[in-house]
């Protein structure tokens, strides 16, 4: 039975996310990742947040399919990527919050054309990206 993963909010190590990529991975080789969600591992805020640690996400899947936690991932990530400081926290969540709200390169009109598609066109609380998954994904009324 496919399952959708959890919530870019959920943090790891302070980081947005993150656990939801992991998830995904998991999901993914155990079956259950429904297929829309399959050409954006990897790529998207997948690609995005292993750019950003400067890992490569077959690296990272990799690490997460050997059975290690999101932490551990994480913190593997970090010795094989870049360590992040506070103030890179802060970047990337500020960056990954907001992301389709008032974006000026493409993602706010992708974001609007990912809500007409869902039926959720009409949402005007439905601002960022997170928002669209947690609405789309039934985790928000």
């Amino acid at each position: 039975m496919p399952k959708t993963p959890r919530s870019a909010f959920d943090l790891t190590g302070g980081l947005v996310y993150f656990a939801r990529m992991c998830d995904k991975i998991r999901l993914h080789h155990a079956g259950k990742l429904p297929e829309d969600y399959h050409p954006f591992l990897g790529a998207g805020f997948d690609g995005r947040i292993c750019g950003y640690l400067k890992v490569d996400y077959a690296a990272v899947r990799e690490k997460v399919l050997s059975g290690a936690s999101d932490e551990e991932t994480l913190e593997w990530c970090q010795e094989n990527g870049r360590r992040l400081a506070e103030i890179d926290v802060i970047v990337w969540n500020g960056f990954a919050r907001k992301r389709g709200w008032q974006d000026t390169d493409g993602g706010s009109e992708k974001l609007q054309e990912m809500k007409a598609a869902s039926g959720l066109g009409e949402r005007e609380d439905i601002v960022t990206f997170y928002d669209f998954y947690d609405v789309d994904e039934g985790r928000k009324a």
